[in-house]
């Protein structure tokens, strides 16, 4: 056993990856008072503004360092489906995107509902909401990935709702707060080392 140390600029994260090769059965879906709205053609500006909303506290930035052409393929391929909850009054409080383009499988690509909303039963709404859509005709995986920088109840939150794990890696990047993109009080339960 042993240490291995990790550049003071960067942040390591264990992932987990987690699969479901079987459709749940059908439960009755939760109450909920947020609705599932499915953005067609989000714009780069929209789509990061609730990306950085949502994954922020957890430093999610892969689609913040991406060049817009780039980000833009990926949400505007046919076969990416992106989500936003919305409240009553309209506002986006949620995100969910869905990846079609391997035969046979969906990942659930990004999931996550804004800090605030914790603990209400959301998570299990949103969760069902995916699964409804993710198990479409010719769909024999849905799979996703958590990891150790994301809510400390995420993997056993994705255990209960019948995923499996199968894989852990260890991934190191440097850290976006270091970087500009997400703000220096960003996940503040993750100690920012460097801050040149």
């Amino acid at each position: 056993m042993g240490l291995i140390p990790v550049r003071e600029n960067e942040v390591a994260a264990v992932v987990t990856t987690l699969e479901m090769r079987r459709r749940p059965p059908l439960r009755p879906l939760p109450a909920s008072p947020l609705r599932l709205v499915q953005w067609e053609q989000p714009t780069v500006e929209s789509y990061r503004a609730l990306f950085r909303r949502v994954g922020a506290p957890w430093l999610w930035f892969s689609r913040l360092v991406i060049d817009e052409a780039a980000l833009l393929r990926t949400i505007h391929d046919p076969a990416v489906k992106v989500y936003a909850a919305v409240d009553a009054a309209g506002i986006e409080v949620g995100f969910l995107e869905l990846d079609f383009r391997v035969a046979g499988a969906c990942e659930i690509s990004y999931f996550a509902l804004i800090p605030e909303l914790a603990g209400r039963g959301l998570g299990r709404w949103l969760m069902a909401e995916a699964l409804t859509r993710a198990w479409g005709k010719g769909i024999t995986r849905v799979w996703l990935h958590t990891c150790s920088l994301d809510h400390p109840s995420a993997l056993n939150f994705y255990r209960k709702q019948g995923f499996e794990p199968i894989r852990r890696t260890v991934e190191t990047f440097v850290d976006p707060r270091l970087s500009g993109h997400l703000p220096a009080d960003s996940a503040p339960h993750i100690p920012l080392l460097n801050r040149r």
